[in-house]
């Protein structure tokens, strides 16, 4: 089978191509134009596999995009190139618009002037992925999850635009008959995130005994998703789920991102005895204005990928948080 790969060298992307030229017999091509996030020594390991190649496109190209799907004859898409990161998107939004909606727009289109003039056999087999966000439902109350008929209540023009994206790719589904799958994942971590989200930023500014700052009180509740697990879900959703439906991914992890912090501090500082003069990193915590429109909890329920396709996260946040703080101080140039 070959597999596109849109946003393949970011942080979810990198771990799926992995996976995919490790544990899978397919032929991969990366698709990304390599923004500041992208890290292509993540594929380090896999950038020799005569199944993987790359090409340095931006998805609003469309003739490039149309060109590719002509030359490379995808059986299956896994769409995860976008601006994902909340605090940029409130400072300039416009990048978010041009490749989460635009983008994708253009991606469907090729997608599906593509998948018409195939041949019906691989009409039949074709499928695409569309990686999303629960971002998407907007903030839940102290109780209660997200399930796939939530409604959608975005607060930022980050969950905006992927709210956006979600709706048309569904109108693609449900206007032009395109085979495509949605699914909306919890808050992702683990090795080779850009250190501008929460959990690499907080490990990186302990290691190096500077501020950790936290958004308001820090109460805020995120539940959270190993990538491994995350693209392991991908995969099985891909290759099981139904065309047409949309399926959560959670790791059954809630905590509030002061509790994340101090995890981390804890880690840090068993792992390297105290690198803050001698005490407690936790001393480096401060709480600053929070962000604007700021959701207070995230959840998902999952139940519908364990039923239907026999599927849940395998890492506890506590092992799989250990494991992204031993990469860190590993792997991270100080």
């Amino acid at each position: 089978m070959n597999i596109i790969v849109t946003g393949g060298s970011g942080f979810i992307g990198s771990e799926l191509v992995r996976y995919l030229i490790k544990k899978t017999p397919h032929n991969v091509l990366n698709i990304d134009k390599l923004t500041y996030a992208a890290n292509l020594k993540a594929l380090d390991s896999v950038s020799s596999s005569r199944r993987y190649h790359f090409k340095k496109v931006d998805i609003v190209e469309r003739d490039k995009v149309a060109e590719i799907f002509s030359s490379y004859q995808p059986d299956l898409i896994f769409h995860l190139a976008a601006e994902s990161h909340v605090d940029r998107s409130i400072s300039g939004p416009l990048e978010f618009i041009n490749t989460n909606i635009v983008g994708t727009c253009i991606l469907l289109d090729v997608a599906h002037e593509y998948w018409s003039n195939s041949t019906d056999l691989k009409r039949s087999s074709f499928r695409f992925l569309h990686i999303s966000t629960d971002e998407v439902f907007g903030s839940l109350g102290e109780k209660g999850f997200f399930t796939e008929q939530s409604h959608y209540d975005p607060s930022s023009p980050y969950s905006a635009s992927k709210a956006a994206s979600d709706h048309l790719v569904r109108a693609w589904h449900r206007t032009y008959g395109l085979p495509v799958t949605i699914t909306n994942c919890s808050n992702n971590y683990g090795p080779y995130q850009f250190p501008e989200k929460l959990i690499p930023l907080m490990i990186i500014n302990a290691i190096k005994g500077n501020s950790l700052p936290i958004y308001g009180d820090g109460l805020q509740v995120r539940d959270w998703l190993h990538v491994e697990d995350h693209v392991d879900a991908l995969y099985k959703i891909a290759t099981c789920g139904k065309t047409g439906e949309t399926y959560n991914i959670g790791g059954n992890n809630e905590k509030t991102n002061l509790e994340v912090v101090q995890l981390i501090c804890d880690l840090v500082d068993r792992k390297l005895e105290f690198p803050y003069r001698g005490k407690s990193s936790r001393e480096l915590i401060s709480f600053v204005v929070d962000r604007l429109g700021h959701d207070t909890r995230y959840a998902i329920d999952a139940s519908k990928l364990k039923s239907r396709l026999n599927w849940e996260p395998s890492k506890t946040f506590e092992d799989g948080l250990a494991q992204t703080v031993d990469w860190y101080i590993d792997n991270y140039k100080f």
